[in-house]
């Protein structure tokens, strides 16, 4: 088979030393690589050695004349702002008039026909993902380096990237810290570590598991060797010391070549990886309440003085609950937890909602603006955690932040690193009850594996807003979902994705549908549509006996009618 890309012997410096060193490899027609690796080794900068936009420090890169490639970078181009979208996409082909007539079949393939004549810099982050893939795709390439398409993108847009992924002809790498997208998608794997590149003929998953297998047997291999070399450095200090008692030439030359024995063992002794620079636990504890929060009407705005996005009513947060607020982008999941966090700041909570008095609380926001710039890393803790210089010294080292870097600012940190910060600082303070938005945006895959497991573990409650379907998955036990102005629970992950691809809304036309039995399919409960059905029905009217038991002025009449109405197309669909 032709190959597109031949690499030999690459390495790229950065002013904080080199970022790899000695990568060769091959890129193949029909290659569809996933590209790992934790925050700051070095994968966009790869991409951009490959897409021609950096020079390497040393080694070479060949590419076939057959090779047409495109780099999507993670953002669009600035001067494209003011364009529409059409005019967007037509900018990729100004040269080739010829072509003009693609973009219009191309605006429905993206799914932005209804967004076609719309301001680049009024569509979400999911819509400039799609623009700069149609861009891309008008150049007629056979390999794609994407990087980071996922990033930011809600639930409907990320299946809409695996949908067009998975149809795509040609070749890509992609670099992503969501593993369910790079499982779906890619067929081979490069982990960008420790300076090197590990190759596995393997997606995203399975290529992890290898190369655990892998630094289990160096771990063996290199203990095995290390015995070794111990025995003959003790062999040649027990051998030099008769030589020198003795006063024995031939015991000393003797001494020495088993040193130098232990010395050849010492320098091709087998490498072990120093593994993830991450590592947190989340000490949270339980409030003996029968509630940590409750929604009983509350409606949720963007701004005080604009319109109401949606309402939660007859919802609540008990001490253990896990619980994920699903919706698209713009659907109002931040402003819920801006809104409540102002309150809790203010000390006192407006119409429709409530917290228990005793609960402490703690806001991540994903613009990640609680820890100041200009702090240390050390002072930055201090405002979660009054706790002695050395404890918090401590802690810093264990969440991957070297003693050097502790007198570093926080302004200097990289997004990942800043989440590390914020999340520890959590962690310190321990709390009752966290409201989580984003958390994610700025992990390596690592990163969010040490969070899934912190959450999972964590002894209080938390309403976590996430588009990482491993995340909600791994560590929620309730899932809520916005759709038409309301939030309803559903008893599953599955049933909670289905429900919010089923709405009516804007959410609708963005979905993938090809993706979604696939989806859908994962769990094993969702595969029988009738039983979420039915536990839906038993919920709406769980829900609306509830109700009916308050006091007259208290009961929603306008829910009680909604939950009927619902309850009756539930009951058409199960032939009751």
């Amino acid at each position: 088979m032709t190959t597109l890309i031949s690499a030999l012997s690459v390495q790229l410096e950065s002013g904080h030393g080199p970022l790899f060193h000695d990568l060769s490899f091959t890129v193949k027609p029909g290659d569809r690589i996933g590209l790992l690796g934790h925050n700051g080794c070095g994968k966009s900068s790869l991409l951009g050695v490959l897409a021609g936009s950096r020079e390497p420090s040393a080694g070479s890169v060949q590419y076939a004349g057959q090779c047409r490639l495109q780099h999507v970078e993670q953002h669009l181009p600035s001067r494209l702002a003011n364009l529409t979208a059409r005019e967007a996409l037509l900018e990729a082909i100004d040269k080739q008039p010829e072509q003009h007539w693609r973009v219009d079949s191309l605006l429905n393939e993206l799914a932005l026909p209804e967004a076609a004549d719309t301001p680049v810099a009024s569509l979400s982050g999911g819509q400039h993902t799609r623009l700069l893939l149609g861009r891309a795709v008008l150049q007629e390439p056979n390999l794609l380096l994407l990087d980071e398409p996922s990033n930011h993108l809600d639930l409907p847009s990320l299946l809409w990237l695996e949908d067009f992924l998975g149809r795509w002809q040609g070749g890509f790498i992609l670099v992503s810290h969501d593993p369910r997208l790079l499982d779906t998608v890619s067929d081979k794997s490069w982990i960008l570590r420790d300076r090197q590149l590990y190759s596995f003929d393997l997606p995203c998953s399975q290529a992890l598991i290898a190369l655990a297998e892998a630094d289990a047997a160096a771990q063996s291999r290199h203990a095995g060797e290390q015995k070794e070399i111990d025995r003959l450095t003790a062999s040649s200090k027990r051998v030099a010391i008769w030589g020198r008692e003795h006063d024995n030439e031939k015991l000393l030359r003797q001494a020495r070549n088993i040193q130098r024995r232990a010395d050849k063992l010492k320098d091709d002794q087998t490498f072990v990886s120093r593994g993830s620079p991450w590592c947190l636990t989340l000490q949270g504890r339980p409030l003996a309440a029968d509630s940590l929060q409750a929604f009983e009407g509350l409606q949720v705005r963007a701004q005080s003085d604009q319109p109401v996005l949606f309402e939660l009513d007859a919802l609540w947060l008990r001490p253990g609950d896990k619980v994920a607020l699903l919706g698209s982008n713009g659907a109002g999941k931040s402003s819920l937890l801006r809104q409540c966090w102002s309150d809790v700041q203010a000390g006192e909570t407006r119409a429709g909602w409530r917290y228990h008095p005793a609960a402490r609380i703690a806001y991540y926001d994903q613009s990640l603006r609680q820890l100041a710039d200009e702090a240390t890393l050390a002072d930055a803790l201090y405002k979660f955690a009054p706790v002695g210089d050395r404890e918090r010294r401590q802690a810093l080292i264990s969440a991957g932040f070297a003693y050097s870097r502790h007198g570093q600012k926080v302004a200097t940190l990289s997004g990942g690193e800043r989440a590390r910060l914020l999340f520890l600082a959590l962690s310190m303070a321990s709390y009752h009850l966290l409201w989580l938005d984003e958390p994610t945006n700025h992990l390596d895959l690592d990163g969010k594996r040490e969070l899934a497991a912190a959450l999972a573990a964590f002894a209080g409650g938390f309403l976590l807003v996430s588009h990482d379907r491993e995340l909600i998955e791994s560590s929620c036990n309730r899932f809520w979902v916005i759709s038409n102005g309301w939030v309803q629970e559903w008893p599953d992950a599955a049933s909670a994705y289905q429900r919010l691809f089923a709405t009516g809304d804007k959410v609708r036309s963005v979905a993938a549908p090809a993706a979604l039995p696939d989806l859908v399919a994962q769990s094993a409960f969702a595969s029988d549509e009738a039983e979420v059905q039915w536990q839906r029905w038993c919920q709406l009217e769980a829900w609306l006996e509830m109700d009916r038991a308050r006091k007259p002025k208290h009961q929603k009449s306008h829910l009680q009618q909604e939950w009927q109405q619902e309850m009756r197309r539930l009951e058409e669909s199960l032939g009751l």
